[in-house]
């Protein structure tokens, strides 16, 4: 992606120009490890940063490597995976996540050569793995450019807070949809704008 075209793109909308003004945006250099980003996504569901680094790490301890091959992962017992933290459902959401990895070979997977949406599908067919952690995967780990979480709560903050939208629920994503069509293909990047928006004001209000 050429920033600097994305960006004078984005600023066609007058409030994310005044935006884009605002926020100091961080380098960004997607990871690329789409099965170890799911396992940390999972992890991490419902839990403080702190409390799910200490349990994710506690978890990379328990293989030699500190790496969690999948079929390690789905040697283990839930017992010992129970043992660094992991409540039961997680316990079997990652075990589900490993075998699929095996059985789609995912540490060698061609993910380039595959759509936004067939990502979407063939990840979703994972218990426990919904379409927000895929997009997520999709911004964070695969660098997609064009990716709008509309069920995001923080996105869905940042443009009832930068726009001043009232609605809520179907209307309020609907609305949402419309606004982010002139974004394409930058959505990732103005979603990225927005959620450190919204952060940058909770961060404001808090001290």
């Amino acid at each position: 992606m050429n920033l600097t075209v994305a960006l004078e793109h984005l600023r066609q909308e007058p409030k994310m120009a005044e935006l884009l003004d605002k926020v100091e945006m961080p380098p960004f250099n997607p990871s690329g490890r789409v099965y170890y980003d799911l396992l940390e996504s999972i992890v991490s569901q419902q839990l403080s940063v702190k409390a799910a680094t200490t349990i994710f790490n506690r978890f990379l301890n328990l293989f030699p490597d500190q790496y969690p091959h999948p079929e390690q992962v789905v040697a283990l017992s839930t017992e010992q995976l129970r043992a660094v933290g992991l409540s039961n459902q997680k316990t079997g959401y990652l075990k589900n996540v490993a075998q699929y990895a095996i059985e789609y070979n995912f540490e060698h997977a061609d993910w380039d050569a595959m759509t936004d949406d067939e990502i979407i599908i063939l990840l979703s067919k994972i218990k426990g793995v919904g379409k927000w952690t895929v997009q997520m995967v999709l911004m964070f780990t695969l660098g997609r450019l064009d990716i709008f979480p509309v069920d995001d709560l923080g996105i869905q903050q940042g443009i009832m807070l930068l726009f001043d939208f009232k609605e809520e629920g179907k209307p309020l994503k609907a609305k949402m949809e419309d606004l982010s069509q002139p974004w394409k293909p930058y959505r990732t990047l103005a979603c990225r704008y927005l959620w450190r928006y919204k952060d940058t004001l909770k961060t404001k209000s808090n001290s």
